[in-house]
């Protein structure tokens, strides 16, 4: 029924959204599996449905961070203005020319296990949070985000969950990266659902999202990213930047365990 199928998604992007939002993850990409395994929403049309999911959720964690005044300073800038043109073109790439479910698990996974795997192995070896010294230029930010835009934009996972862990692992704290990652998710996943609504206009497949799945999930994802957003001060740094690797290297794993079925 309608009503049950709502309030598993409600209850499913509440409680990905209070893990995720601490280390500026949207939670999207955890959605997603969840989306194709239990609610069988049709491919390609849960990447719009993730970006739905993306744009109800994201003002939760915003606005705490907002009033934390997290979300100052010119990272948030940089990441925003990076990852919006490629987020389009993401999109245009997802709907023509990566339509299979198992190629997009396995890129997924391929991407974020080592991603994981190696944010948790720089964190054990160094002890405690690095400095900023090692930080990525801003040039470097901007490129990254602008290749992190490219891949949300195929599979509707914002970014975040890649933009993270990088420059987490570069040195940035996660008290600096959660928040502009965040940002930067909300405003492409923004532009990329109204990408993909324009798309399926001329489109005969499904690329349209799941609108109540979508709103019921976002919902959901509204009220955990405010919690989790709320709970972040109060966690040490190397336990965050512990989370972070551990989300990406399980997300990579679960991906590639389904892939290969």
């Amino acid at each position: 029924m309608d009503w049950e199928l709502g309030a598993a998604g409600l209850a499913v992007g509440m409680l990905i959204a209070v893990v995720t939002a601490p280390v500026g993850v949207s939670g999207a990409v955890f959605l997603l599996p969840v989306q194709l395994s239990v609610f069988a929403v049709p491919n390609p049309s849960v990447t719009p449905t993730n970006l739905l999911y993306n744009v109800v959720a994201g003002p939760g964690a915003l606005l705490r961070y907002r009033r934390d005044g997290a979300l100052r300073g010119p990272l948030v800038r940089r990441l925003v203005l990076g990852t919006l043109p490629g987020v389009v073109l993401g999109a245009v790439i997802r709907v023509f020319a990566l339509p299979g479910p198992n190629v997009f698990r396995l890129l997924v996974a391929a991407l974020m296990l080592p991603l994981g795997t190696w944010l948790i192995v720089r964190t054990l070896r160094a002890g405690s949070p690095e400095t900023q010294r090692s930080a990525p230029s801003p040039q470097a930010v901007t490129g990254l985000a602008l290749a992190v835009g490219v891949v949300g934009g195929i599979y509707g996972i914002g970014g975040g969950s890649i933009l993270c862990p990088v420059l987490v692992g570069r040195g940035l704290p996660v008290s600096q990266v959660a928040p502009a990652a965040l940002a930067s998710t909300f405003a492409t996943s923004l532009l990329g659902a109204s990408t993909y609504a324009l798309l399926s206009l001329g489109h005969s497949g499904s690329i349209a999202p799941d609108w109540f799945l979508g709103l019921a999930c976002g919902l959901g994802g509204l009220i955990g990213g405010y919690l989790g957003a709320r709970l972040q001060p109060r966690m040490p740094e190397t336990f965050l930047r512990l989370l972070l690797g551990t989300l990406a290297a399980g997300l990579g794993a679960l991906y590639a365990i389904n892939a290969l079925r």
